[in-house]
């Protein structure tokens, strides 16, 4: 089971590199569901001591007023007999032999985060212990709980240490470790006062009564070590510390650790209690409890990794891709968002998405509603195909009508058509323009890099311009084409022998009389809807998408920096979900390793 608190103890410092220390976040932190052991008390309560019985040496800064200002986080490794050493993850590949040097390291790595200011910080110090003399445990020690703040301090320090503890020790997998000395009334106890508000079933709460040696003659700490004046579920151990004497004298904590064992073998009160007081019996507890713990809350941990790697996944795939270092690289990704936009709007075109119909609508709708408005009656009248075919004679009549006449009168109305044809092409481009926002708005990486955005709406509606204008040339030129050539099919609705109903008896002006005339204009209203089968010459010049001009992206390498402009705020959140998935997948792999080896 010892493999388990090295891997907790492993997935905590991998979260503390990645600032994935229980701080606020869009996410939960891998930090807050791992347990944890919080060391909790007011200053002068004993708390450095405590740790220093567990860990059997004199390493933590001491002074007046507050010491402690950000978390420690202590781990213990037990190794085979040999040197003892200490190492701090901000220096990793230095260990500390002398655990003097161990002491001032934490004091200036407190002070590197904080300043001399006296301030406190939730960052937390990582330090590991290696020794033959420790279990395999790990302990958080927080800033002590106090009631004034000191010179150099802000008002607020108070409240912001309690906030600070409260907000390791209210989390569900944090167990508590309340240190109270025994030489004062334990209803004070700042500890056990900020315990049972967050645990007030003491479910959780480990308590420990220091300074019981030091308790006024006649007194003792025996009905709280059996449980009986403040009851918690687990039993509450003493331990007594090394005095300030032993202190100054630099007595070692083997000897401290001796004088311990005597001193509640030897006291009468306490004899029946001997087998589990101490600092020794207080680590061995701890550190089982811990490992119980942890293999409790696999399971859960598992489904909470599980889903927010699933998470994360889901978020890098909104955010994108990150922006490649080389020219080459953003070259590629340039064209391939174009292609994508491309596609995006090639959909909208053929129906895949909406919008498309649009255009059917302009071709199959408007546009022969449009020629049928036209006034064509003011060009078909009597008096206007009299005046025409009169003309065509010239100054002397033709013994047959002459051609000329019906020329201009079929010509004079197919240019009416030139205006509800531009307007097709107008309407056309007016929806692509609206296609061409809607597959920018729909094309998720441009979102992300608003200049290529800016510079693929521009070239896709300059391309569109430009088509317009040449569809609208070749549109009006077909409508020319149908004015310049008229098939016999015009005239042969003009019969005129007897066969066809004419009468070649007729003299030469009986050809001007109203009934010719109106077979003249019913001739040409046959005739006119013909042209209307010109829609598909529209579809397909219209439709025509030759394509958009990126290709101007590609002389523009040097500027692709510029248009791959991400939001810098975007960037770093990237880069800080990737490395988070990292370490949530590696801390997958390994759990899932323990998980199989139980």
């Amino acid at each position: 089971m010892e493999n388990l608190i090295s891997l907790v103890n492993k997935i905590q410092r991998a979260c503390t590199a990645l600032g994935d220390h229980g701080e606020e976040s869009a996410l939960p932190t891998l930090w807050d569901s791992l347990p944890a052991i919080a060391v909790v008390g007011g200053q002068s309560s004993g708390k450095s001591s405590v740790l220093e019985g567990i860990v059997g040496k004199d390493f933590l800064p001491r002074g007046a007023g507050i010491v402690t200002r950000r978390p420690l986080v202590l781990q213990l490794h037990k190794v085979d007999e040999g040197r003892e050493w200490g190492e701090f993850m901000h220096a990793p590949r230095k260990k500390f032999t002398d655990f003097a040097a161990v002491r001032k390291e934490i004091s200036d790595e407190t002070d590197r985060e904080t300043g001399r200011s006296k301030q406190i910080s939730t960052v937390p110090i990582y330090l590991s212990i290696y020794s033959p003399n420790v279990v395999n445990l790990t302990l958080i020690d927080l800033p002590g709980l106090t009631k004034v703040a000191v010179d150099g301090q802000s008002e607020s320090i108070v409240q912001d240490i309690e906030n600070m503890v409260r907000s390791f020790i209210e989390k569900p997998n944090c167990i508590i470790l309340a240190i109270s000395p025994a030489n004062q009334d334990l209803a004070t106890s700042d500890a056990i006062k900020i315990s049972r508000e967050v645990d007030p079933k003491g479910e959780r709460t480990f308590g420990v009564l220091t300074k019981i040696d030091l308790m006024d003659a006649g007194t003792d700490a025996v009905d709280i070590l059996e449980g009986k004046s403040y009851k918690l579920q687990f039993p509450w151990i003493g331990v007594v510390n090394r005095s300030q004497a032993d202190i100054n004298k630099s007595v070692d904590m083997i000897a401290a650790r001796r004088r311990e064992r005597e001193y509640f073998q030897t006291t009468p009160q306490y004899q029946h209690l001997v087998n589990r007081m101490g600092s020794e019996h207080l680590g061995r507890v701890l550190s089982k409890h811990l490992e119980t713990v942890i293999k409790s809350r696999i399971p859960g941990l598992q489904s909470l990794i599980s889903k927010t790697i699933s998470d994360l996944e889901t978020e890098l795939s909104r955010l994108g891709k990150p922006v490649a270092n080389d020219a080459g690289g953003k070259l590629y990704m340039t064209m391939e968002i174009c292609r994508g936009f491309d596609q995006n709007f090639k959909e909208h075109l053929d129906g895949t998405r909406s919008g498309g119909d649009k255009i059917y609508t302009v071709f199959d709708n408007q546009l022969p509603a449009a020629l049928k408005r036209l006034q064509f009656d003011k060009h078909l009248s009597m008096d206007n195909v009299r005046k025409l075919i009169t003309e065509a004679d010239g100054y002397q009549p033709h013994l047959i009508a002459p051609e000329q006449g019906y020329r201009r009168l079929i010509e004079s109305t197919l240019v009416t058509i030139r205006g509800p044809a531009e307007a097709a092409v107008e309407a056309v481009h007016g929806i692509l323009k609206d296609l061409v926002h809607k597959a920018i708005a729909e094309t998720m990486e441009l979102k992300q890099y608003p200049s290529l955005r800016v510079e693929v709406g521009n070239a896709a509606v300059e391309a569109l311009e430009r088509m317009r204008d040449e569809s609208k040339r070749a549109t009006l030129l077909l409508v020319d084409m149908e004015c310049g050539y008229l098939t016999v099919e015009f005239f042969r609705k003009l019969p005129q022998d007897i066969e066809k109903g004419g009468n070649p008896t007729h003299s030469i002006f009986d050809r001007y009389n109203d009934a010719y005339l109106r077979r003249v204009d019913c001739s040409n209203e046959v005739s006119l809807p013909e042209l209307w089968k010109t829609n598909r010459f529209y579809r397909f010049t219209i439709c025509q998408s030759g394509g958009w001009g990126f290709e101007a992206l590609h002389t523009q390498a040097r500027e692709l920096g510029k248009m791959l402009d991400e939001d810098p705020a975007v960037m770093q959140r990237r880069t800080n979900l990737a490395r988070r998935l990292d370490l949530y997948r590696s801390a997958q792999a390994e759990i899932d390793a323990v998980a199989w080896a139980k």
